[in-house]
């Protein structure tokens, strides 16, 4: 994939979709998306489960041109419920990690040198806004609140639906594409690093907050969305021994969450966690040590005891924190 080409598809949507039976929830919705699929359109994971609220507020950023931001705690799929979407609508889509190293010239592009006929010559290479900006492209920033503040500001020229892209360097103005579209992901709502769990997090710009539309939020689902999840990425997890070690898995996960929102611990288990988890568990085929290379063995020494407590509250079984497994 390159991006010195048009992608090459209609101007606006060409195909319905009908909501219901392609994300399987319920509502009559219907939304438009394309009928062909590019290189840029990310592949289909068919085991994937939607989250209803999230989904319908994705597909309004889709459908309507919103700006949408999805916020929840790691792990929780946020980038990915994106990516599914853009998936089944073939909508090209493309994800840029907001990492404190991305600057603005990472964004909008710099002046390389080219050999042209055998000469060395300056020419500017275009970044990724640009291009994404000038195509029917579904735009994804992660981890948006670790962006840097001369990032902040250049996105937020084309938060406004109709807002164009200076590019002062080379005396051009960009208008959107009719299909372009912009999403983000965050662990906090722009107000800094709350939790003491995301390090590097940065305080948004209120009046940028204010351009963002739509605010979904994307946190751990109940007991029984979440085995559905777990269950359809272990995929050789059979039987009904093995269905309720993933529940009492789920329910140990729900316990550091609770544990953490009450203060007892300072960290907690993600849905993706709970299936490296299950993943580890089908490599060892021992549920103790799996828990500790997995998770356990993260956790601050003070804590382990408390965690250990919730293992045996599950499983009916004690772990020696006397030994580490490595």
């Amino acid at each position: 994939m390159t991006i010195n080409k048009t992608i090459d598809l209609p101007r606006k949507p060409n195909a319905k979709i009908d909501v219901a039976k392609v994300f399987n929830i319920d509502t009559d919705i219907v939304v438009k998306g394309y009928k062909n699929k590019t290189e840029w359109v990310p592949q289909v994971d068919d085991s994937y489960v939607f989250d209803k609220d999230t989904t319908l507020s994705i597909l309004a950023g889709f459908e309507h041109n919103r700006r949408v931001m999805v916020q929840g705690f790691h792990g929780t799929g946020k980038s990915t419920h994106i990516e599914q979407i853009a998936a089944r609508l073939n909508w090209p889509c493309v994800r840029i990690n907001l990492d404190s190293h991305i600057s603005r010239i990472d964004l909008l592009g710099k002046d390389a040198i080219k050999l042209n006929d055998g000469k060395q010559i300056t020419e500017f290479q275009e970044g990724l806004l640009p291009w994404s900006i000038q195509n029917p492209v579904a735009l994804v920033f992660d981890e948006y609140d670790a962006g840097r503040p001369d990032v902040m500001f250049v996105i937020q020229r084309i938060l406004e639906v109709e807002g164009k892209l200076t590019l002062l360097d080379q005396n051009k103005i960009l208008e959107p594409h009719n299909s372009f579209r912009l999403f983000a992901t965050t662990n906090t709502v722009g107000l800094g690093d709350m939790t003491g769990l995301y390090h590097g997090t940065q305080q948004i710009n209120q009046g940028q907050m204010d351009r963002w539309h739509i605010l979904a939020t994307l946190n751990y689902l109940d007991p029984d969305q979440e085995f559905k999840v777990v269950m359809s990425k272990l995929n050789n997890l059979k039987g009904a021994k093995n269905q309720d070690i993933v529940k009492n898995m789920i329910k140990l996960a729900n316990l550091t969450r609770a544990g953490f929102a009450n203060g007892d611990i300072s960290t907690l288990m993600s849905p993706r966690t709970v299936i490296s988890w299950g993943q580890n568990f089908k490599i060892f085929k021992d549920i103790v040590s799996s828990f500790k290379l997995t998770f356990l063995n993260k956790c601050d020494e003070v804590e382990k005891s408390i965690i250990s407590e919730y293992f045996q509250r599950c499983f009916d079984l004690e772990i020696d924190n006397g030994k580490s497994d490595s």
